[in-house]
């Protein structure tokens, strides 16, 4: 049995750590355990992080390099991290940190490695004789580096599980799934619909594979048939993503009176309650989209697609509404249905609200992930962090 000191949580982007981890790594915190936090710096949030009270190392890895000696920059820049700072835990969060920091971990004789995948992303969507290419080199790496026995690997939905397990990544039995990193639902609570007209709102990386241009051409529809109705995207062009909208894009729809772009806001609860319907018309590789989670708290009504994540969140006319992907007919219809029925609108918030504060409130998401560590280590220490 091991008993644990310090961990470093390593993810992307230190904005993702802010919106998706601060709350797992204040939660081990207040147990004694040393918390680190390494991430590249996109946003300035190590400023923010730092403030929080974390030891915050940057890294220069870069999200979307595919030069082969950047790569192996940022590998190398992990194991030396590693070897200097000698946590008993590491846990990566998204590709590049799982597979790189999961190498470099076992370079450098850490003792407990733990990984979570929110998601496939872009490499697993497109199947272009290029990406099934990139798709079976991602899959080789993945199996290279989650090869150790004293690693777990945490995945967002059964889809992308089974995956890895079918395609002999990683045997089951190291693997779990913990669906999203869950949502504060006392910061995110139901509030009345506004008055006014009402919004159909959008909020997320304004990538093409989300269902933005889906969601245009929905409002379009919607429009038309002559309700009175304002769709409103929230969210900033990911420029280091290939699938991101244009700026010009947005700036075009907003000109023309199609849907309104409020670019990026960071009270999302107050957005939300701004809200009549949330929708999210992705055929992205979705973890658990946490947009769904915040709107399904706030009891608003979800209009989202019946793909891996999403569909993790919405029960079909139980807690939301599932249409088709990459098709705006039936989700302008399910929108048409939602904003023509109020008692519905009622019934789908009020059943989702309860979904969430059932099984992906973030406390007990972070209990499930803490349940990972202690497994592995053996360290009877860890359910403490539960309470």
């Amino acid at each position: 049995m091991a008993t644990i000191k310090s961990i470093i949580l390593v993810v992307n982007a230190d904005w993702y750590f802010w919106a998706h981890r601060l709350a797992l790594a204040q939660a081990l915190r207040n147990t004694g355990i040393e918390v680190v936090v390494a991430a590249a710096i996109e946003r300035n949030y190590d400023h923010t992080i730092r403030q929080a009270g974390f030891r915050f190392i940057p890294l220069k890895l870069q999200r979307r390099s595919v030069n082969f000696l950047t790569e192996m920059r940022s590998l190398l820049e992990l194991r030396h991290i590693y070897h200097e700072e000698q946590p008993d835990i590491v846990h990566h969060f998204t590709i590049k940190p799982v597979i790189y920091g999961s190498l470099a971990a076992r370079a450098a004789r850490i003792p407990f490695i733990v990984n979570t995948i929110p998601g496939l992303g872009y490499t697993f969507l497109a199947n272009t004789q290029k990406r099934r290419v990139i798709r079976r080199a991602v899959l080789i790496a993945y199996r290279a580096a989650l090869m150790s026995k004293n690693l777990r690997v945490i995945f967002q939905n059964p889809d992308d599980q089974s995956l890895f397990v079918q395609k002999n990544v990683i045997p089951s039995y190291r693997t779990k799934v913990i669906r999203s990193s869950g949502v504060d639902t006392n910061l995110f609570h139901p509030v009345p619909e506004p008055h006014g007209p009402p919004i159909v709102l959008l909020a997320s990386r304004l990538l093409w594979d989300k269902g933005i241009q889906e969601f245009v051409d929905a409002a379009r529809l919607v429009k038309e048939s002559g309700l009175i109705c304002r769709f409103v995207l929230i969210g900033i062009p990911d420029i280091k993503n290939p699938n991101s909208v244009p700026e010009e894009s947005l700036r075009q729809w907003h000109d023309a009176g199609l849907v309104e772009w409020w670019g990026f806001h960071n009270d999302m609860p107050k957005v939300l309650q701004q809200s009549t319907i949330v929708t999210l018309p992705s055929y992205y590789p979705e973890g658990v989209p946490r947009i769904l989670l915040e709107a399904a708290a706030t009891g608003r009504t979800i209009v989202t697609t019946d793909t891996p994540g999403c569909r993790e969140v919405v029960q079909h006319n139980v807690t939301g509404l599932l249409v088709p992907p990459r098709q705006s007919s039936p989700l302008a219809e399910a929108i048409l249905i939602a904003l023509k029925d109020p008692q519905l609108r009622e019934r789908l918030g009020s059943a989702a609200r309860t979904r969430v504060e059932q099984e992906f409130e973030e406390s007990y998401v972070i209990a499930q992930t803490i349940a990972v560590y202690r497994n592995l280590t053996g360290d009877q220490a860890f359910p403490l962090l539960a309470n």
